[in-house]
Order: C-alpha cells, then sequence, then structure tokens
C-alpha cells in the first residue's frame, strides 16, 4: 500500500448507516401533495436525498428542470405518474422504475385521474431537505416564489421550458 492510499483511508470517514423511522420522518404538505423527508447524506462517497411524495389526483408535481450533478431515481410505490425525460412524455406506474441523468430535462406531476405513491433518490446528496422545505413554503404561499429560482445552483435545480410538457399538462386540464 502506498502512503498517498494510507493517507486517505485514514482521513476519509467511513460511511455510516442511516435509519429513518416512519414515525421519526419529517413531512412537508402542500395543497396536493405530502413529501416525507427519509434520510439524506452528504458524506465520502457522494451521498444521496431520498424521500416519498404522495400526490393526491391532479396534483401538478415539478416543472421541467434538470440537474447537472445529480442523477434523480424514481420508484413508483402505487398509483400512476406522468413523467416527462428528455421530448418524451410516458405514465410510470406501481413497480415500475426510471434514472434519470445529470443534464436531461424532466419534469413529473400525478398521471390523469390517478393518484401517485413515488420514492425519489437523488444522487450525490446537497442538502435537497431545504429545497424541498423551501418549495412547501411556496406552494402554501408562505414563501416568495423568486426563492426558487435564487436557490438554483445551491441546490442543483434549473428549471427550463419544455413546450412538450406544457402541451402534455394543457391536454389534461
Amino acid at each position: 500500500m502506498n502512503e498517498e492510499t494510507t493517507t486517505e483511508s485514514t482521513t476519509t470517514a467511513p460511511l455510516q448507516a442511516l435509519l429513518t423511522r416512519c414515525a421519526d420522518a419529517e413531512t412537508c404538505a402542500d395543497p396536493s401533495s405530502v413529501m416525507t423527508l427519509l434520510g439524506e447524506s452528504d458524506g465520502a462517497g457522494g451521498g444521496f436525498t431520498s424521500y416519498r411524495s404522495t400526490f393526491a389526483e391532479g396534483a401538478v408535481g415539478a416543472p421541467a428542470h434538470f440537474h447537472t450533478k445529480a442523477t434523480e431515481l424514481f420508484f413508483v410505490i402505487s398509483g400512476s405518474l406522468r413523467v416527462l425525460v428528455g421530448e418524451e412524455v410516458t405514465i410510470l406506474n406501481a413497480g415500475d422504475f426510471l434514472a434519470v441523468p445529470p443534464h436531461v430535462p424532466h419534469a413529473f406531476a400525478a398521471a390523469p385521474g390517478a393518484e401517485a405513491d413515488v420514492l425519489f433518490v437523488f444522487t450525490p446528496g446537497m442538502g435537497r431537505f431545504d429545497y424541498l422545505r423551501l418549495l412547501s413554503r411556496v406552494m402554501r404561499g408562505e414563501a416568495d416564489p423568486k426563492e426558487i429560482a435564487e436557490s438554483a445552483e445551491r441546490f442543483d435545480n434549473h428549471y427550463v421550458d419544455s413546450p412538450v410538457w406544457r402541451a402534455a399538462l394543457e391536454g389534461s386540464a
């Protein structure tokens, strides 16, 4: 083992297990969804952010956006979620999994006529719970929407215009 490898292994903290009990999980709610904040780690190895969102029928979810550093993972626990990936709109149903790599525009909402229960994971983690808290306050009218735009770099969340997504939403209205 060379000295550089030895130095790295002694200065890098080992990964720690993280357990969040359902009863202890923080929730953020707005009129159409509830986010349960499950776990977040910014540690060595990239870390992660994981939360569960339950969307009411007709819930708008997130507008078109992309991340420059994070991969966003979706797992539909129940119901149906309409998603935009690049220029394609599709429906994810219970049991479906989707991984969206950095720089790919995407959006999501409850599928027409459906509720959705979805597990989200971001890797690497970036303290996204603060973003989810902010988003919840904005959706409830307790914070200025400008704060979301001002936080784009901090939370690696960059909104874009998507005519395809707008048409999909207008078609179901």
